[in-house]
């Protein structure tokens, strides 16, 4: 046998570069998939931590019984509002009975512009929170909701993240 030195042939070289491609076909489908996992990912740790850092500030504002001072409020169903009879004295910020504590966000502050914020909270005298009923406690919810991004764009409809806490009467 002998070695032909004059090399690849026109069928050899369409036969490579078919080959080739098709490889790169493939990769170029993956990769806008696994972008918008990435994405996706980055998304969801930023609502967790939008959720957490709101449940850091409600857990931290003044609820106190003696002196009678209640910045963390009450509501279930909406923004949640200094109760009827009380008072909110936070620094120099002082709210009366009525007014939001912790308002609805339709979009976070930048560069979380993207990113819905709201704030429930639930009296746990008025119905049990997680099998607790006691005048001194109150459930927090933060729900943090998002348009996330996907292969194809941004998805049709909205994800949520929604965390949970007691916090308990100082």
């Amino acid at each position: 046998m002998t070695l032909d030195e004059r090399g690849l042939t026109l069928a050899e070289v369409v036969a490579a570069a078919t080959i080739i491609g098709i490889g790169l076909v493939g990769l170029m489908i993956i990769v806008p998939v696994s972008s918008s996992g990435l994405s996706e990912g980055n998304q969801l740790s930023t609502a967790t931590f939008l959720a957490e850092e709101r449940l850091e500030h409600v857990k931290s504002a003044p609820w106190t019984s003696s002196p009678d001072n209640d910045c963390v409020g009450i509501g279930p169903t909406a923004a949640p509002t200094v109760p009827v009879a009380k008072s909110c004295t936070n620094g120099p910020t002082t709210l009366a009975a009525g007014d939001v504590t912790f308002g609805d966000e339709p979009s976070v502050a930048a560069p979380y512009t993207v990113y819905a914020r709201t704030v429930r909270i639930h009296d746990c005298a008025a119905a049990p929170c997680t099998g607790i009923t006691s005048a001194g406690m109150r459930q927090i919810t933060v729900t943090i909701s998002y348009r996330p991004l996907t292969a194809a764009g941004v998805a049709p409809s909205d994800k949520s993240v929604m965390l949970t806490m007691l916090v308990a009467q100082r």
